[in-house]
């Protein structure tokens, strides 16, 4: 690990959680490119599991529309 790096981690225990969560955001942007796997934030798993709940489009259709875009 760089000098550099150790004291941004250093000073980051300092930081508001506001703050602290930015600097995670943008590691993890960095780790997805990196290994070319996307990690969902507790922000995205909380909307997607709102999502799944809602009733608009039924799960069979979403499933549909996912295998189509070569998600699932």
């Amino acid at each position: 690990m760089t000098k550099v790096l150790k004291n941004v981690i250093k000073r980051a225990q300092e930081w508001s959680k506001e703050e602290q969560e930015e600097l995670a955001e943008y590691a993890r942007e960095i780790e997805s490119r990196r290994s070319r796997i996307y990690v969902l934030s507790e922000e995205e798993r909380l909307a997607i599991a709102k999502a799944k709940k809602s009733k608009l489009v039924p799960e069979k259709k979403m499933r549909a529309f996912w295998k189509g875009l070569g998600v699932a």
